[in-house]
């Protein structure tokens, strides 16, 4: 099946974007780097999405997917190959924004198109499949680069790394039919041509209920990502205890994300997703009256059941409500917002934190996700309307 060859170029390519995070940051150690810079490197990845997705996303509306996943690709590869060339800071900067960029490049049709792969009585299947092999390569890539690194050197490390980036593009070059017609049938305001204004998409109600579902889900899985460490070292846990909470989540992600396939046979997308963000409220209310390694660790499987479980949803809501043509335009606006709560959350909690305490960050964080949660289950019946109006 098309799908098959879709998970293994998209499981590659995630591969090598991910390793490239942990070799960057070793190699700029390496080079004489101070953990400031070491940051600002790591959020040029971060800085593309923020001022090109949606510029990308009106792009891949209008060519078959595999031309800019291939320039994605070759965009990776090149970038990658940058610090072998010439090993400096400067070039690590570049590498990484360069990176980032092919990446989303990359990303952003795959998203848009696998939802139709194989029909679309598979959209939410496919979507499920798709962000649970990216659980595993996200995994994988990282640890591949560490041991690649303590057996071959921290440049050595990018040859494998741009190997692996590059290897979709054949692929994809010889199998340009895998996907599904440009663009598809019905729209999400029941409109035929969709005016050429990001903001049209904003005003659609059920597409806006998804975008704020995504931003505040999404922005969940950051503060914990963020604040857990923090939290963990303020009530005396070990660095290895606090990795084992944080991995909790990725497991708890790849499991539910396993199971989506059967779950989406019994229950609509907006059903799920807005069971997945009061499980994740539960799991924040829970947070501040727990120290214990063990019971924080249920409490992040808790956690990762319902951010693991959101992201195939908001993916599958965004392809079928969208309107005809603007897929990935929608996937793009949805991405900026999500880069906008990457910067903002971190800095946002982090003084909320410093000023009122943990139990204050979880309880806050907590009511917005039930707050995002109540206007989900208000805009279901848009969303089921539009979502019955698209199929």
């Amino acid at each position: 099946m098309a799908i098959y060859l879709v998970v293994l170029i998209s499981t590659i390519s995630q591969m090598g974007f991910g390793g490239s995070r942990v070799a960057v940051s070793l190699y700029a150690l390496e080079l004489g780097a101070n953990q400031f810079t070491v940051g600002v490197i790591v959020a040029l990845y971060s800085l593309s999405p923020m001022f090109f997705s949606i510029v990308i996303g009106r792009v891949s509306d209008r060519v078959s997917p595999h031309w800019p996943m291939i320039i994605g690709s070759v965009m990776m590869m090149v970038a990658l190959l940058i610090p072998v060339a010439s090993p400096s800071l400067v070039m690590l900067c570049v590498l990484a924004f360069l990176n980032g960029l092919g990446h989303l490049i990359f990303s952003i049709p795959l998203e848009a198109a696998v939802g139709g792969v194989g029909g679309p009585q598979y959209r939410q299947r496919n979507y499920a499949w798709i962000t649970m092999t990216w659980s595993v390569a996200n995994f994988l890539g990282p640890l591949m680069s560490g041991i690649l690194i303590d057996t071959i050197g921290n440049q050595r490390v990018f040859w494998v790394l741009a190997l692996l980036v590059a290897l979709p593009i054949p692929l994809l070059w010889l199998k340009p039919r895998i996907w599904p017609p440009v663009a598809k049938s019905g729209s999400a305001d029941g409109e035929g041509e969709a005016s050429k204004s990001v903001f049209d998409l904003w005003r659609i109600p059920a597409l806006r209920a998804t975008f704020i579902a995504g931003a505040i889900i999404g922005s969940a899985q950051d503060l914990f990502q963020f604040y857990m460490p923090v939290y963990g070292h303020a009530v005396g846990l070990s660095a290895s205890a606090i990795g084992t909470v944080l991995g909790m989540v990725a497991l708890a992600a790849f499991v539910i994300r396993a199971a989506i396939p059967f779950l989406a046979k019994k229950l609509t997308e907006a059903t799920i997703l807005t069971t997945a963000i009061f499980v994740a409220a539960t799991a924040y209310l829970l947070l501040p009256f727990f120290v214990n390694a063990y019971a924080l660790a249920v409490i992040a499987f808790l956690l990762g059941l319902g951010v693991g479980c959101a992201q195939p949803m908001i993916m599958s809501l965004l392809y079928v409500l969208a309107p005809a043509g603007r897929i990935a335009e929608a996937i793009g606006l949805y991405k900026t917002l999500r880069s906008v709560t990457h910067v903002v959350i971190p800095i946002f909690f982090g003084s909320v934190g410093t000023a009122f305490g943990f139990k204050t960050v979880f309880l806050s964080n907590s009511g917005l996700l039930a707050f995002g949660g109540y206007l989900q289950s208000k805009a279901k019946a848009a969303i089921e309307t539009a979502r019955a109006k698209a199929s």
